[in-house]
């Protein structure tokens, strides 16, 4: 790879704290939903996870060794704020973490929330409610007193849209679409108040969204199908950063939520604070694109992983170009490329890749060694992609790829692995929790040095 990468770019890996940290009942933390919700059967919940809490000195000096300029993790609510009270040991928990960070030259990148609302927020309705758009503006008032002379990149909530589209999946919601789109809009009134407390408490650093982006091809050529990838991306994309960047709806998306009624009720109030809660940055995820074409009855359609349709308006569709991985899901790192020129074409201001990456069945040998080439392979060819989008003229601040160590995969247990750095445990033992580098530890390791340019094609 020839392409050069600007000199202070962040190249970082990302963990969220519930998949990571354990120590559920311990340092004064509260359960979450996380907690409560039914995990499938035969993988593991959330306790233990990677033992993050008590091991993250361990587990910095090894993200040091790695390389990493940047840390992206998100903050627990219910550790911060367990009951809607500031948890002393919750605070002193992060200071610490973000401390050692920073002695070790990593900068702190910092996801407000990450799927895990307290449990307390939940049994009084959760975000349909309206007062939780003010718990969470005095939870992240908490954050920035205390944090944020160390932290220069905030994300306000991570894939909100995947908690619309698909809250049954993570374990955030099993509503109507109408309430999953209330309950988003107060998301999104809640992070433009954050937005803007952030501004006018003129800290240090920018803040911005998190969600997941899919860039959407049409299954063909014809206008039918054109016109469905340009509703989907309205409805899955563009309705979130819309908002985060214009401080409005998209058009399009509006209309499609009017025609399933599923708008949400919004007040001249709400409109003046997303108007005056804009972001300074965008921060998003990606692992693939989607395929769409026009609607169809679902007894009619050929494709068995079509997944997610709405009439007279898109229906998803496989994209046969595309590999998949073990678990199922499209690799398409031109895709990337696509995404991020899709992205920076529309908004024009600064990215951070928060999340990227391949899960799969790891192997520890008798050597203690994890031979991921796949992972390796993953990876070199969407950081390539990245380095075209830059040549392209892309602003991009850094890239962060899940997952800095291995942790519990949403619904996946710790099957589905994601990490630099191997943790031994099993969804049925803990065994000793062991860190191991893998092969793609020693890989990444190299690229950061080089600065992602001229590293060894032997792989």
């Amino acid at each position: 790879m020839t392409n050069k990468f600007p000199k202070n770019f962040l190249w970082g890996a990302s963990t969220s704290a519930y998949q990571v940290e354990g120590a559920w009942n311990e340092g004064g933390n509260g359960p979450s939903v996380q907690d409560v919700k039914e995990i499938p059967q035969g993988t593991t919940d959330f306790k233990v996870a990677s033992d993050h809490f008590h091991r993250f000195e361990e587990d910095v000096i090894l993200f040091k060794e790695l390389g990493l300029k940047a840390y992206r993790f998100s903050i627990s609510w219910s550790r911060v704020m367990p009951d809607g009270v500031v948890n002393p040991e919750g605070i002193a928990f992060y200071k610490k973490l973000i401390k050692l960070l920073c002695e070790n030259e990593i900068q702190p990148v910092v996801t407000v929330f990450h799927f895990d609302l307290p449990l307390y927020i939940s049994e009084k309705g959760g975000w349909e409610n309206r007062e939780t758009i003010q718990e969470f503006s005095r939870y992240c008032q908490v954050l920035f007193d205390h944090f944020a002379q160390d932290v220069p990149l905030w994300q306000t909530i991570n894939e909100q849209n995947v908690m619309a589209l698909a809250g049954s999946v993570i374990g955030t919601s099993q509503k109507s679409m109408k309430e999953k789109f209330q309950e988003n809009h107060h998301m999104l009134v809640a992070q433009a108040m954050v937005t803007k407390i952030f501004h006018e408490g003129n800290y240090q650093g920018k803040i911005g969204p998190a969600p997941n982006i899919a860039s959407v091809y049409p299954a063909s050529n014809s206008p039918a199908d054109q016109m469905a990838a340009l509703n989907m991306s309205a409805l899955r994309n563009w309705l979130f950063l819309d908002v985060a960047v214009f401080g409005k709806y998209n058009h399009n998306a509006w209309h499609i939520l009017e025609s399933i009624d599923a708008a949400p009720e919004v007040t001249r109030e709400d409109e003046e604070i997303l108007s005056q809660g804009t972001c300074d940055y965008i921060a998003f995820n990606y692992y693939n694109t989607m395929t769409v074409g026009s609607y169809f009855d679902k007894e009619n359609k050929l494709d068995q992983q079509s997944g997610f349709g709405i009439p007279g308006f898109f229906q998803t569709m496989e994209n046969k170009n595309l590999p998949l991985t073990e678990f199922g899901w499209p690799i398409d790192p031109e895709g990337f490329r696509f995404t991020l020129n899709d992205i920076y074409s529309r908004y024009r201001i600064p990215l951070l890749i928060t999340e990227n990456g391949i899960g799969a069945n790891d192997t520890l040998t008798e050597e203690g060694l994890v031979h991921d080439q796949y992972r390796i392979d993953y990876l070199k060819e969407h950081i390539e992609q990245m380095a075209l989008a830059i040549e392209d003229g892309v602003e991009v601040l850094g890239y962060c790829p899940w997952s800095a160590i291995d942790l519990v995969s949403t619904h996946e247990g710790m099957v589905k692995r994601y990490g630099f750095i191997y943790v031994n445990r099993t969804d049925e033992d803990l065994l000793n929790l062991a860190r191991y580098k893998k092969d793609s530890f020693y890989w990444y390791q190299e690229l950061i040095s080089k600065n992602g340019a001229g590293e060894s094609d032997e792989n």
